[in-house]
């Protein structure tokens, strides 16, 4: 057997202020031929796990482009198509193969390609034709097209947000597809439309119980998978919103059974499942009340790894507004305060303006007089799931007691090792200000006295109900009530 892998993955927000361009993959993480460092991205773990699977059994592997872009505005034409070429190119010169299996994301978005995966995948499908297997590893963030639902053999999308199961998700999809090969299995997919947009976090209730429903129903009664794919609700394309996914072994009338009352169950939970956040001066206020433990406010709307720049200062300026300095900001986009601060030396003390250089949404900046307390040249910091987390060049800063943490490669915080590693002792901290929307939450859990969900001014805006779409399918809750007064399905 010769299987093929690859993985090309960015998550678009398709209102956002920077573009997605090819240095945004080479900053972020891109590797050829199967040359992953010791800690591999997320994007990577899957490719790394079927090659591992596959020369278990004694077959070949050819890896062709892995390569993954911090989330960011749509992607430049050019750069889309020269990743997708350079795959294809690939995949044609190792034909022929039994099997492609491809690590994407689900919500990548090119100028001319509202479905970047689709369209890679209809390629794929072209060039090995009708009977070779294609199997697909997805984010939960995803949007699920008809033309790549209808090309893919089987695909399995993670089930948590945090998304802490992108390994076992790779493992699953491996027992999939090897069943496929052994000529042992043969899948059936069926989706169901929820008709909804939303952000559901997998770490409370009602959705931790949603998930092991799912995962309780898996390997009963010929039910090989269950998926939910959440959407990207900041992407304007016609396949946006939330849907059930349910693979069987060969009964395509129990899959669409099966994903229907999943599916209609999960909308029922629609005002349940959607979490409630606080404003700044009210996220700000409870801090500022206290705990043990540091508070954490997760800066939602500055989150880099759904879009956003990562420069606000909304939080900030609130709190020292307000007379706190016994916080810590972790951290702050900004290569021009960073080349500076590195050009004057750890020790020194100058005047800096951080943050607030990009757009209205950045805020305006922060002027302080500042301690430059260290300096770390291509910062790596845990990620998820004991990948490494890339921020370029990173500064720590001192300002008449608060902490700022300024880097030059955008990225969102996973971790508490972004202030340890920059010489910030998180834990004397009041506040912790984490620009991050849900993925810092499984390594700040066990250290926070609270934590905050802030929905400040920014990139990432919560109303989905007044969102700018122009191309999104209707009917769709919350922009619609009732979504179901019809029974036509969506024409996404």
């Amino acid at each position: 057997m010769k299987i093929f892998t690859a993985a090309l993955g960015t998550e678009t927000h398709t209102f956002a202020p920077l573009p997605t361009v090819t240095a945004s993959f080479e900053e972020c993480y891109l590797v050829r031929d199967g040359k992953h460092p010791l800690q591999t991205h997320m994007i990577g773990m899957p490719a790394v796990i079927w090659k591992r699977r596959a020369e278990a059994r004694g077959w070949e592997v050819i890896e062709s482009l892995v390569t993954f872009a911090t989330p960011s505005g749509i992607t430049l034409q050019q750069t889309y198509e020269d990743f997708r070429d350079e795959i294809l190119t690939d995949l044609r010169a190792a034909m022929p193969v039994d099997a492609v299996m491809l690590s994407l994301h689900g919500a990548m978005v090119a100028h001319g390609y509202d479905d970047c995966e689709g369209d890679l995948v209809h390629h794929v499908r072209d060039i090995v034709g009708p009977d070779v297997a294609i199997g697909v590893e997805l984010d939960l963030h995803c949007h699920l097209g008809r033309q790549f639902m209808e090309d893919v053999t089987a695909l399995v999308i993670y089930k948590e947000y945090p998304h802490t199961d992108f390994e076992p998700r790779a493992e699953e999809l491996w027992t999939i597809m090897e069943g496929v090969l052994d000529k042992k299995l043969d899948p059936k997919i069926a989706t169901f439309d929820c008709r909804m947009i939303g952000v559901y976090h997998t770490t409370r209730e009602p959705m931790m119980s949603f998930v092991a429903r799912m995962k309780e129903l898996e390997g009963t009664d010929g039910i090989l998978s269950i998926s939910l794919g959440h959407g990207f609700p900041w992407a304007d394309v016609e396949e946006e919103g939330t849907r059930l996914i349910v693979i069987t072994d060969g009964d395509q009338a129990k899959a669409q059974n099966v994903a229907e009352t999943l599916g209609r169950e999960f909308w029922a939970l629609r005002d349940e499942v959607t979490p409630v956040f606080d404003d700044v001066e009210i996220a700000v206020e409870k801090s500022i009340e206290g705990s043990s433990g540091p508070i954490v406010l997760a800066d939602m709307s500055d989150n880099p790894g759904g879009g956003a720049v990562g420069d606000s200062t909304f939080i900030a300026r609130s709190l020292l507004d307000k007379g706190e300095t016994n916080f810590a900001v972790g951290s702050i986009w900004d290569p021009v305060a960073v080349d500076i601060a590195i050009s004057a030396g750890e020790g020194a003390e100058l005047n800096l303006r951080i943050g607030g250089k990009i757009s209205p949404e950045s805020g305006d900046p922060i002027d302080i007089r500042a301690k430059v307390k260290k300096i770390v040249k291509d910062c790596l910091v845990d990620g998820l799931g004991g990948s490494q987390n890339y921020m370029g060049d990173a500064v720590s800063l001192e300002a008449d007691g608060a902490e700022y943490i300024i880097h030059s490669a955008r990225t969102q915080n996973f971790n508490p090792s972004v202030f340890t590693t920059m010489g910030i002792d998180y834990a004397s901290k009041k506040v912790l200000i984490v620009k991050s929307m849900q993925h810092f939450y499984s390594a700040y859990e066990p250290i926070a006295g609270k934590i905050i969900y802030v929905s400040s001014p920014g990139t990432l805006a919560w109303d989905f109900s007044v969102m700018p779409y122009t191309k999104v399918a209707r009917p769709v809750w919350p922009i619609d009530a009732d979504p179901w007064t019809t029974n036509e399905e969506r024409p996404w």
